[in-house]
């Protein structure tokens, strides 16, 4: 049976791709900061986004807390979480050959799924606190997906600001464009590591509280965070900050899109051609690698 695209259905995918796409800029912006900061791989950047969703689940489920006020709870534990990681284990790779950042972020990831698995099992869990959708003409918009688009366009503007305006988030810049330059003018790299790793991992921690709000999650969901963050920052160039932004965007719409126009099965392939294409055609990315 043939499916008459009309322009109302190409604008609902639109919109909804947007409203995809700024979350997934928000959670690509964190491994942005590590590679454009430390040059490692984190591999364990989804399972820290599921440790982020889990935080949020059990404070809702435990003490009926509004899920979108355990954002910031979440965020603070896993930046804690973070700099913990860092200081006892990350530390020991950043100067290492990209093969060693690779298989100890693994471990972590492994060693963080594992660790999920046996404190809340494999059974899928839901955060069932919202549902329905706004309507506005012919276009619909979940309420829960538009809640997180404003949460995480709010705080990738916010990282974005710190980045830019404070001393700190200039420090981090320099230390990413020199880290030679940046100690000779004084700036305590190992702080800056530190504070840049507790940073991704509170942004991942944001993405898992919104995302557990949309859909059930479990030990295992971080690893397709993993590799979509991955595939944002290849878009946009890797450690370039504005980049996660516009690569966040695109893979939002180009998802939404090839539901459309593609069966499941296809529409998930998608994502991996799209990789594909991009590192033999432009692997530095749309806007070129580490710009800050």
């Amino acid at each position: 049976m043939n499916i008459v695209i009309t322009p109302a259905m190409i604008g609902q995918v639109i919109i909804s791709g947007i409203l995809s796409g700024v979350l997934y800029s928000m959670v690509a912006l964190g491994l942005a900061l590590i590679f454009g900061v430390m040059r490692i791989i984190n591999v364990a950047h989804g399972p820290l986004l599921m440790l982020g969703a889990y935080t949020t689940f059990f404070l809702y489920s435990a003490f009926g807390l509004n899920p979108y006020l355990t954002v910031p709870i979440s965020m603070a534990v896993l930046f804690v979480a973070g700099v913990v990681l860092e200081r006892t284990l990350v530390f020991r790779v950043v100067d290492a050959p990209e093969l060693s950042s690779l298989l100890l972020t693994f471990g972590i990831s492994i060693a963080l799924v594992n660790g999920a698995q046996l404190a809340f099992t494999s059974d899928l869990r839901a955060v069932e606190y919202i549902t329905g959708s706004w309507v506005l003409g012919p276009f619909a918009f979940s309420k829960s997906r538009v809640i997180a688009f404003v949460f995480a366009g709010f705080l990738t503007g916010g990282a974005f600001l710190f980045l830019r305006s404070t001393r700190l988030g200039k420090a981090i810049r320099a230390t990413s464009q020199s880290r030679e330059v940046a100690m000779v003018c004084g700036i305590d790299v190992g702080k800056i590591h530190r504070l840049t790793f507790g940073l991704a991992s509170a942004l991942a921690a944001a993405g898992g509280a919104l995302i557990s709000v949309i859909v059930a999650i479990q030990p295992e969901m971080g690893q397709i965070w993993t590799f979509k963050s991955f595939l944002v920052i290849v878009l946009g160039g890797a450690g370039n900050y504005p980049g996660a932004l516009l690569g966040g965007m695109l893979l939002g719409l180009i998802e939404q899109l090839a539901s459309l126009f593609l069966t499941t099965q296809l529409s998930e392939v998608v994502a991996y051609v799209l990789l594909v294409l991009v590192l033999l055609v432009r692997p530095t990315g749309l806007l070129g690698g580490r710009q800050t």
